[in-house]
């Protein structure tokens, strides 16, 4: 059952968090921007996930008003990421120092304005109590929610809608184009600040769903240092991979998600410091291979 337990548990939120770790890659790959605040659109997403749908404004209690919110949260949250990297990103875009003190600014500014509003503590974030979302299915002997199989299968199919997106749509070209070289891309007649605020708002989205699937799910805390963990394992996971790298950002989720259920199910209080477990392994790669598993900085060709 050990086994089993990690496999099936590790495979999931190894998922969820190739979905998180794909938006930070995406905006490092294209923009160059190491974005600091992008646990804050995980968080953002849980948040503004949970007060539409206690709103009720698009129904409340049933499956389609909780997909309903999940979608207006999501743009929301977009919307958000594109504003503030036009306002307070683009100007300093080029200098990476700078672009790490705004962003890591942009986040303690979110923090505190959950806490102003919500305060430090957070109700849990579920889907409703009475969909089939919330009941169980066994696979391989071990019982495995709806709402988990829900979050892996979501995610993945996300993953691969935007490899198909940068590979086959114009726009998508154009990004690998900035990617691989902005001077001529920009020479070719592509709108480079357009093409950075849109990159950040499909980032921030990406952030945002993950932050939804994972808190729904499994019933992460969520308050208002819950952008930190995101943040941690954004990091971890695409360092693991290669900075850039969006093959990378996959074989890092996993090997990042499985190493954590490992942990939380095999090591005494093991629950307790899985969020150690990324951190580690980011010193250990950078310690044994600094550019990671796929060391090209950035890797958005087909």
């Amino acid at each position: 059952m050990l086994i089993e337990e990690i496999i099936i548990f590790g495979t999931i939120k190894s998922g969820v968090y190739a979905l998180l770790a794909l938006g930070f890659t995406l905006i490092y790959g294209i923009s160059g921007v190491v974005n600091l605040a992008h646990g804050s659109f995980y968080m953002l997403g849980a948040y503004l996930f949970f007060i539409i749908g206690t709103l009720g404004i698009l129904g409340s209690g049933t499956i389609l008003s909780s997909i309903l919110a999940l979608i207006f949260a999501v743009i929301l949250v977009g919307v958000i990421g594109s504003v503030t990297y036009r306002l307070t990103i683009h100007p300093v875009v080029g200098d990476e120092i700078a672009v790490m003190v705004v962003t890591v600014c942009l986040a303690l500014i979110f923090q505190q304005l959950v806490i102003l509003v919500f305060g430090v503590t957070f109700p849990p974030v579920r889907w409703p109590e009475d969909s089939f979302l919330m009941t169980s299915i066994r696979i391989l002997g071990v019982p495995v929610l709806y709402s988990r199989i829900l979050a892996f299968v979501a995610s993945m199919a996300l993953f691969a809608s935007l490899l198909v997106f940068i590979t086959k749509t114009k726009i998508g070209k154009a990004m690998r184009a900035v990617s691989q070289d902005r001077e001529v891309a920009m020479l070719m007649g592509v709108n480079t600040e357009r093409l950075y605020m849109l990159t950040m708002a499909i980032s921030a989205m990406l952030a945002a769903v993950a932050g939804i699937l994972i808190t729904t799910s499994f019933e992460m805390f969520a308050g208002s240092w819950m952008w930190l963990h995101p943040l941690a394992l954004s990091f971890s996971i695409v360092i693991l991979g290669g900075m850039g790298s969006i093959k990378g950002s996959l074989v890092g989720a996993f090997i990042i998600g499985y190493a954590e259920q490992t942990v939380a199910i095999s090591v005494p209080e093991g629950g307790q410091i899985i969020s150690v477990v990324p951190l580690a392994v980011m010193v250990l790669v950078l310690l044994l291979r600094p550019k990671g598993l796929f060391g090209k900085r950035i890797e958005m060709e087909e």
